[in-house]
């Protein structure tokens, strides 16, 4: 209670809220001499279904490998890690790495005090980043310079219950490349079989925005804004909406709990889930000796290319000490590095952000030998597209009030193009001004 008394009285006082500066302070030492502790706040441990365990190994071969430097993680949920991060400040101690989702890139840049990576690792940086997918540093770029270094992060992928479409006399060997391609088969699963036919992750507080952007994104390259300018509601974007709406007016979309899509789906109800691969692993352990699991990339609106749109996190510096900004450069570096990549790839489910990692013997070549279905998220890498952060103080809010019209549009009764229209012109005022 204290600390969020803190809190609301740093907010309201601007000491969160412009009272950090994104410049270094200080030059970043050149080496590590001494012993020295760095914090590392992570919402993967928060969970074991989430790679707790893996990100616990990746701790231990860093600090084996750089015995001078002790990690001490710190765990918290990934919808309380930057809240997390912002007591901690209010209360006196050193933030000093986080991983933080996307949707607070530029808060984290521009309000939290994150240090502009190109301004204390340089030619590290461009060095490190070599081997990195297309737009991999843009992932988490801000005006130029890199806050966040995309860490873990997947793009949509469909799961199939195959045995489902089978049921429904759908080749389960053609999982739907397109949306008029899902509506059919949705429809089909949904009447005969009596099960769910079709379900995005695209709603409701806990989801991110990742596949509904994706989706929005896929039909014609419309964002959700422009600049400071909310565009959500525009042609291309509110047409994708009212899509997912044509679907579920028809059957194909499951009407269900938005909270309840992956159970759902892990319990056999559902015959294609769109989602982030991370739970690919869970959905595997679901699926033995129940049903028959199958994957597939995004489907387009028609001949359009698919824009796969992150989900995941970026790791974010905060220290301000020349030595634990060392230490805190070599943990991200450790982090996004080949053999890490081998770990969190195989072992949580996300993609590698170096795609040599794939067919490297010594890191992910046999485990994808052995896990042929993990292509259909690798061959979307190609076409990554970064995920739209909103900026401003009211960033979460603006989102929000989004998701929220989103949702409306595509379960309520009103017409989806003017559901989104009057929420994206409440939220506007919200928005920075230009």
């Amino acid at each position: 209670m204290i600390r969020r008394h803190f809190l609301a009285l740093a907010l309201s006082t601007g000491l969160l809220a412009g009272g950090f500066s994104g410049a270094a302070q200080a030059q970043m030492a050149p080496a590590i001499d001494k012993p020295v502790t760095i914090t590392f706040y992570n919402y993967n441990l928060a969970s074991a279904g989430l790679g707790r365990e893996a990100t616990l190994d990746l701790i231990a071969r860093f600090e084996a490998a750089n015995p001078n430097v002790k990690v001490e993680p710190i765990a918290a949920p990934s919808n309380e890690v930057l809240s997390r991060v912002q007591a901690d400040m209010v209360a006196g101690l050193e933030v000093d790495v986080a991983q933080l989702v996307f949707r607070d890139l530029i808060y984290a840049a521009e309000q939290l005090g994150a240090q502009p990576l190109e301004d204390l690792a340089g030619d590290e940086l461009s060095a490190h980043a070599e081997g990195f997918v297309p737009n991999g540093l843009a992932l988490g770029a801000v005006n130029g310079k890199t806050y966040g270094l995309a860490y873990v992060f997947s793009t949509p992928v469909m799961f199939i219950n195959r045995d489902l479409f089978r049921a429904a006399g759908l080749d389960p060997e053609k999982a739907p490349r397109t949306w008029d391609e899902v509506k059919a088969a949705g429809m089909a699963i949904a009447e005969k079989t009596g099960k769910h036919g079709f379900f995005p992750g695209a709603y409701g507080p806990i989801d991110g925005t990742f596949v509904y952007q994706a989706i929005v994104m896929s039909n014609g390259g419309g964002k959700v804004r422009d600049g400071n300018t909310l565009t959500f509601a525009d042609k291309d974007q509110a047409d994708a909406v009212a899509m997912l709406r044509d679907l579920m007016d028809s059957g194909a979309h499951a009407r269900i709990d938005v909270g309840a899509h992956m159970d759902t789906f892990a319990s056999g109800n559902l015959g294609m889930f769109l989602f982030t691969s991370a739970v690919l692993s869970r959905f595997e352990t679901a699926a033995k000796g129940n049903f028959e699991l199958g994957l597939a990339p995004m489907p387009s609106f028609g001949d359009k290319p698919t824009a796969p749109t992150n989900s995941g996190s970026a790791i974010f510096m905060f220290s301000q000490d020349p030595v634990k900004q060392r230490a805190s450069w070599e943990l991200m570096k450790f982090l996004t590095s080949d053999e890490a990549y081998s770990i969190i790839t195989s072992k949580i489910g996300y993609l590698p952000l170096r795609p040599s990692t794939v067919e490297d013997p010594r890191y992910l070549k046999d485990w994808m030998a052995a896990n042929p279905k993990f292509q259909a998220n690798i061959d979307q890498l190609d076409r990554l597209t970064p995920n739209v952060a909103f900026p401003g103080p009211n960033y979460r809010q603006v989102e929000n009030m989004m998701k929220e019209a989103v949702t409306e549009a595509v379960f309520g009764d009103g017409d989806p193009r003017a559901v989104l229209k009057t929420a994206q012109d409440t939220a506007q005022p919200l928005m920075p001004q230009d």
